[in-house]
């Protein structure tokens, strides 16, 4: 039996999110993953402390597509923190923070929920985009998007 196997009952739960609105739409699912191990990672050390209620925090630099060395930068330090804490489920509600700890949470054998934010209603976003094709669950919060997308579902508003 692996080490990952015999954690099923207490499932270590990466919560990432971009400062902003990103996080606060996260934290509002806090009920979510009461009874779960987690640890949060986010882009700055202000929001750091309302998460720092629920679990362990990882302050990474934020970055986006116009700063491809800053992306480096969060990609190395989003690496790191995936191999030191062996996640087994990633919920993300965005940005690039959260396609990044998607991305390789994916690839080490996590399970990937993305939650598009509500800001989003004409089409997903594009880190939305990037994660859906090894997002296990992709979420709008707009039900038109759910009808225009393949695999993307609807259950609700989270603001």
């Amino acid at each position: 039996m692996t080490e990952r196997s015999t954690r099923q009952e207490n499932i270590r739960v990466c919560l990432a999110a971009s400062a902003g609105g990103h996080a606060s739409e996260l934290m509002k699912l806090a009920d979510c993953w009461k009874g779960h191990e987690c640890f949060f990672v986010t882009t700055s050390h202000v929001v750091e402390r309302q998460m720092a209620r629920h679990g362990r925090v990882y302050v990474v630099p934020e970055s986006n597509r116009m700063q491809p060395l800053r992306i480096l930068k969060t990609l190395a330090r989003c690496i790191k923190i995936v191999i030191a804490e062996r996640p087994d489920a990633i919920v993300t509600t965005g940005a690039a923070v959260g396609c990044i700890m998607a991305f390789l949470g994916k690839l080490s054998g996590a399970h990937v929920a993305w939650i598009d934010s509500i800001a989003n209603s004409e089409r997903l976003s594009l880190s939305g985009r990037l994660a859906k094709p090894f997002a296990d669950l992709v979420l709008t919060q707009w039900p038109e998007l759910a009808k225009r997308y393949k695999s993307v579902e609807y259950v609700g508003h989270v603001l």
